[in-house]
């Protein structure tokens, strides 16, 4: 899917070694303007050094805090990004990962922020996140690209893709899940399987690690 706005997914090492169905690998896999870039300190980093000092980019962050605009509520100020193309970096990381890349690239912490307000709460299904504003990676790009769209900065042409995507993971997860059981013990009935995809649940729940960034601390508002 197009895009004018380029979309950038600074992954951290944890969530680019353990994740591989990770929800910043599916967007990409549906955005023709997005990348990936593994890593903690990406100041020094040359890709995305030419990203920043490309002149023909407009480039922020995507994180909320005092500071940032809401594109919800007001679009970009006068005048930005102009004709520029707007490139988003976005930390694919858990909450504490992300503030460690922030950490560890101050010229990124630096870059103007931008954030949104969710139009819903997280689709998360198989893991629970942090509170009911926090979002995966995925569903943050969605909201994102919404908000341009709203605010005539962008054409989001196809806002059903990247849900529906997200939806099917997830639900293959639980068809995994509930096989994988199956086998282990033969003739278990749709009860079982019920029981088995709750399991699967409850498993997911304890390995916060493995859960896909949150982009609001609690008390502040959603990104």
């Amino acid at each position: 899917m197009d895009t004018r706005t380029r979309i950038v997914l600074l992954t951290h090492p944890k969530e680019w070694k353990r994740q591989k169905s990770g929800t910043g690998r599916i967007t990409r896999l549906n955005l023709r303007n997005c990348e990936i870039i593994p890593g903690l300190r990406f100041d020094d980093h040359p890709r995305v050094r030419s990203l920043l000092e490309d002149p023909g980019n407009y480039p922020v962050l995507l994180y909320p805090g005092p500071g940032a605009w809401n594109l919800s509520e007001r679009g970009f100020p006068p005048g930005a990004p102009d004709e520029r193309r707007l490139t988003v970096f976005l930390v694919d990381a858990t909450w504490s990962c992300s503030r460690a890349v922030l950490r560890e690239s101050p010229g990124l912490a630096r870059l103007p922020r931008v954030m949104f307000t969710p139009r819903e709460p997280s689709r998360w299904t198989i893991k629970r996140q942090p509170g009911p504003e926090c979002l995966s990676t995925l569903e943050a790009v969605h909201e994102l690209l919404c908000a341009l769209d709203a605010a005539g900065m962008d054409v989001y042409p196809d806002p059903n893709r990247l849900l529906e995507a997200f939806r099917r993971m997830q639900e293959i997860q639980v068809e995994c899940a509930v096989t994988r059981r199956r086998a282990r013990f033969r003739g278990c009935d749709s009860m079982q399987a019920g029981s088995a995809a709750s399991q699967y649940n409850a498993e997911a729940d304890e390995h916060p690690d493995t859960r896909i960034p949150s982009f609001v601390p609690p008390g502040n508002p959603c990104v």
